[in-house]
């Protein structure tokens, strides 16, 4: 597993770029999810993102360096014509609402399907419930989401932006898995080349373990009383 590491430093050799896209309605959270991982910030009046923005940070991931680019997009409607831009070269996607607005939950599928029309089928997917410290204000319940991300072979979790609450394992955990697929590619890749086929990886179909590796109910916060 990851063991995460600080917020990187500048002049160590990074072996990987993992590029990691936000996406959900607008105010679920998605701007705050990203300043606390990217720097462990939380502001209170943050604004709404206005077009498309990105943050870095390297972690080490089994020794290796890996940088993460995490891509924020706003998520009001005018907004869509970024898409296939935004999605280019994709490995990661977090969708994102808010369990206190059941709309921004319904929404999902939507997000979802423009999601898979975008991007790389390959791509690993997490289903994130912000703002899980506003239990009391709860439209959405867990079960929902993870019944969900069951079905459509995602990793849930719910995140807490301003406790703090599974942000990074969030991360982790598509970071972790973008990276052992990457490493089972290259071996594939190596593989073949020793055994005198070509390296070219065309046809091959390289299938994300799933459905649904719900992340294990210990690291799962939406089991607190």
């Amino acid at each position: 597993m990851a063991n995460g590491g600080g917020y990187g430093d500048p002049s160590q050799k990074i072996d990987y770029v993992f590029k990691v896209v936000l996406i959900g309605d607008s105010a679920v959270g998605k701007s705050q999810i990203l300043a606390r991982f990217a720097r462990n910030e939380f502001s209170l009046d943050s604004k709404a993102t206005i077009g498309v923005e990105f943050q870095t940070r390297t972690l080490v991931i089994e020794h290796k360096s890996v940088k993460a680019q995490i891509w924020d997009t706003a998520g009001q409607e005018r907004y869509r014509a970024v898409t296939s831009a935004y999605y280019r070269g994709a490995v990661g996607a977090m969708l994102v609402y808010d369990i206190t607005k059941r709309q921004t939950f319904d929404h999902i599928p939507r997000w979802l399907d423009e999601l898979r029309g975008h991007a790389d089928k390959n791509i690993v997917i997490i289903l994130i419930g912000n703002k899980s410290d506003l239990e009391n204000q709860r439209a959405v319940p867990a079960e929902d989401a993870k019944e969900f991300a069951q079905k459509e072979g995602l990793f849930f979790l719910e995140t807490s932006a301003l406790e703090s609450t599974n942000v990074e394992t969030a991360f982790l955990t598509v970071l972790t898995e973008i990276f052992n697929f990457v490493n089972k590619k290259s071996l594939a890749a190596s593989e073949n080349q020793e055994n005198g086929n070509p390296t070219s990886l065309a046809g091959k179909k390289i299938v994300i373990p799933g459905p649904a590796q719900e992340i294990p109910a210990k690291s799962n916060m939406c089991c607190r009383s």
